[in-house]
Order: C-alpha cells, then structure tokens, then sequence
C-alpha cells in the first residue's frame, strides 16, 4: 500500500526547517532487536515482497536484494567528501550505520531501462502486447531524505493521479516502506536545511531508529500506515518501547540536526537564482564541470529520459525502451538545427536552477533533499551548496546582466 501522507517538509513558496526533532510518540512505538528485524524481513517475503536493503559491493554501500540481516553492511560505514567516498570498519555491530552511497530507490521505481511498451505484427495486423506485471517490493534502510525524494518523484510521475505514468505507477503502488532515521549524518549531508531529515516526516509504512546503549541493541519501531500496524502486529519479538529508548532516540536525533556536514540558505532561493541567470559565478563552475552526468544519475528526485525503438531481425516484434538521460549531455537539448543548451555554462545552470527553482513552480516543491550524493560523487568535488552561496554573496552588489560572460564551450 502507499503510505499515508508525503514527506510533509515542502511550503508553498518554498521550503521551511525541518521537523526533525521532534519528538517520538510513545505510544504508537515498539522495540525490536536484530533476531526482529530478520522476522521482518521474513514477514515481508512471505507477504510477497522482494525484500530490497543496502548491502556492499565493490567498495560501496549499494542497494539490491536481501534475504535476511547478514546481508546488511554490519559494522561498517562511509565517509564522503567533495569527490571523495570510502568504507571504514566501524568496530561495532550497528546495521544501518552508514549515511547514502551511489545508489537512490528511483533505480527500482523508476529503472534505468524501461520498456514501455512492445507490439507484434501478425496476419490481422499490429497487437499491442500487455506489459509484464509490475515487482512488488518492500525497501528496508529508506533515509528519511529518501522517502521525500520518493514523495517528490510521487509529484512528478503520479501528479494528481489523471494521467501517472504506467512504470512507476506500478511499482510504487505495491511497494512497503521501512525507514530508518540517520543519527549519524555525513560530511556531504545537508537534509536539516532542505527539512527533509535527520527524522523522518512520514511517506513510510514502518520507521526505525537504531540504538545501542552499553551492551544492548535494539531498533526503535514506529508505524506510518495501517499496512505498516499489519505487519508489525505479526511479529512476536516486538515489545513495548521503555521511556529511555524514547529518550535516547529523541536526543540522538537532536545531535544529528547539529551536526550536518553542509547547509544550504533556502531562503528566496527560487527568486535568488531565477534574477540571477547571467552571473558570472554559472561560467566559474562551468569551467570545473566535466559533464559526467554523475550528479544526475546518483541524484534521487532527477528524472531526465530518452526514448529508444527498435525492431527483431524477423521484422515482427517491436518495443519502445525509455532510458535514464541527463540535461547535461548535449543531445537532450537538441532540436531542429541543433542543441539549444551548446555550453557547459548553459548546461550547468539549467541543472541547478531547474533543481532548486524551477521544480518550485513546476512541482510545488524544491528538487534537492539535502542528500549530499551530487556533491560526493562530482570527481571535481563541486558542491551545490557553496555555488548558491556564492551567488547569493554577490546577489544585487553586481549587474550580472552588464558582466562579460565567456562562452565554455564542451
């Protein structure tokens, strides 16, 4: 079932601070230690879900199926940087003590290679073939930046629910949320600025927050949907919270909102970088950019596409696949007589305006959840957070419009 409600941080015209800190309601939480979180898991795969968490592979914390806990990166966690990610034991035994890694959970409601849609020819002409039925799954370990990037991709692909689109619809209709709450942010996090986190606003169906005082560990569990008191309910091993358990978590939650390795000023940050198209600060990082297309591919909320067809050998089958793009290649901006977006200038800006003004009015809510991914895996190490700074610093000291631009060119 969808869950209840978005992620509840976005205002109208804009964003506002985040709820974060606020405090657990006792009564609609339990405790489970980590035997628990197998049950759940269980629970889940025998209700029909494919079980998705993170997991390691390759030097990174990546998401893909699980099976049980020992799948889970146990003991370890992540430092990152401008263009800088590493793995470190952590000497603990903690599940979910990492922040994010290149991967979001759009590559599962929204894949990078869709096919949508396939015909056949036949003797009594062309038949469209039914799409394949949609996977059903439950994601353990959603960052609470995550869930709103999934509400936020909710507005994009599902809008007021006319016209959704038929490939995310599909998966993100059946899909169960288990959230868990970051008391330990990154170096690249800014989520309190953009009022996504560190506690989760809602858009889950169970949240957890993991605990370990002295020798015992166990996962504060709260419910968001009836889905999430269903499944709860099932299991034997959860028990009453403890007032110290609510404490514990509160004030852990508290020092996270503290601690944030970025912030990001959002204040008229939509009227701030729509006065500002001609500064001369988009051809200063014009001239660091490489245009990888990383920050758009490991970003959560990004949804730039193409479309591929093709035809078998035989002539008889065709399919339509839609594939993952980026607005920072030149063909996306291609029309009759060439790309509209030629330079790297013009593609930049397009990116970062698009994400944190435009979105403003075309979604009602930003594009950005604080998630620090674009920063971490830009191999330049540019920061989004100190480009808006420093065009914020020179905003109306400055006729950007009367200010030379030197043309970048790819």
């Amino acid at each position: 079932a969808v869950p209840g409600g978005g992620p509840g941080v976005f205002a109208d015209s804009g964003l506002r601070l985040s709820e974060a800190v606020k405090e657990t309601r006792v009564s609609e939480a339990m405790v489970l230690d980590r035997s628990g979180i197998d049950q759940l898991l269980s629970e889940l795969r025998d209700r029909g879900y494919t079980t998705v968490g993170p997991t390691i592979r390759e030097g990174a914390i990546v998401y893909d199926e699980i099976s049980s806990t020992a799948d889970l990166p146990v003991g370890w966690t992540d430092h990152q940087e401008g263009g800088h990610y590493e793995l470190e034991d952590r000497k603990d035994d903690k599940l979910f003590g990492y922040v994010v890694g290149p991967h979001s959970w759009k590559r599962f409601l929204y894949p990078a290679r869709a096919v949508v849609w396939t015909g056949e020819r036949s003797e009594v002409g062309i038949t469209t073939l039914p799409p394949e039925d949609p996977p059903r799954y439950a994601f353990l370990g959603v960052r609470p930046c995550e869930l709103a990037a999934v509400g936020i991709q909710d507005k994009v692909f599902m809008g007021n629910g006319s016209a959704p689109d038929q490939t995310y619809s599909g998966r993100r209709n059946g899909a169960f949320f288990v959230g868990v709450n970051c008391v330990e942010p990154g170096e690249t996090c800014f989520c309190t600025s953009m009022g996504t986190g560190p506690r989760a606003g809602g858009g889950y169906d169970i949240a957890l927050t993991e605990l370990i005082r002295g020798r015992t560990h166990h996962f504060l569990v709260e419910t968001g949907s009836e889905a999430g008191e269903d499944v709860l309910g099932s299991l034997g091993a959860a028990r009453r919270v403890g007032e110290h358990d609510v404490t514990l978590a509160d004030d852990l939650l508290q020092e996270a909102a503290m601690q944030m390795g970025r912030q990001m000023d959002v204040a008229g940050i939509k009227e701030l970088l729509q006065r500002n198209l001609n500064h001369p600060q988009w051809s200063d990082v014009a001239s660091r950019c490489l245009m990888c297309t990383n920050c758009t591919m490991v970003c959560p909320t990004c949804f730039c596409s193409t479309m591929e067809d093709s035809m078998d050998l035989s002539g008889t089958t065709a399919e339509r696949v839609r594939t993952w793009d980026s607005c920072f290649t030149m063909d996306f901006s291609y029309i009759n007589g060439g790309p509209i977006r030629p330079s790297r200038r013009a593609r930049y800006r397009q990116w970062m305006t698009h994400k944190l003004a435009n979105w403003i009015d075309q979604f009602g809510v930003s594009g950005c959840v604080g998630c620090g991914r674009c920063i971490t895996w830009c191999p330049v190490g540019i920061d989004i957070t100190k480009e808006v700074a420093a065009i914020r610093a020179s905003d109306g000291l400055l006729d950007a419009s009367r200010v030379p631009v030197p043309e970048v060119t790819t």
